[in-house]
């Protein structure tokens, strides 16, 4: 299992939201109450005015520091490169599946990793 099938098991039909290609799922300096999983689509996460960026495809998740950090304000900003299905999860549903599936938190914690590891490499380019 990963982060998001866990966030899968635990959603409400309510928690999926559609964008459409140029959508934005938040802006830089937005607050920020939940985090997502793209289940169909890629979304673009960009950061100091486009000078980086990296791209989430379906099945990874991002946001979570919203849900980890008190009065959190986004800090860049994310959009639909394609119409997307993503999937929500806020502070009260996340904090509840780490209680109930500590495996949860490692899985998160796992993506966050991949994620930065990938996006270290195509600094490095």
């Amino acid at each position: 299992m990963n982060a998001l099938d866990t966030m899968r098991a635990l959603a409400n039909e309510g928690e999926v939201r559609h964008f459409e290609a140029g959508e934005f799922v938040f802006g830089a300096g937005d607050s920020g109450d939940c985090m997502f999983g793209v289940l169909e689509g890629t979304i673009e996460l960009s950061w100091n005015n486009h000078a980086g960026s990296e791209e989430i495809q379906a099945g990874d998740v991002f946001g979570a520091g919203a849900l980890v950090t008190a009065d959190h304000r986004r800090f860049g900003e994310a959009k639909a490169l394609t119409a997307s299905r993503i999937l929500v999860m806020n502070r009260e549903k996340f904090l509840f599946a780490v209680q109930e599936s500590p495996m949860f938190a490692v899985e998160l914690l796992g993506s966050i990793d991949e994620r930065l590891r990938k996006l270290k490499d195509c600094l490095k380019r």
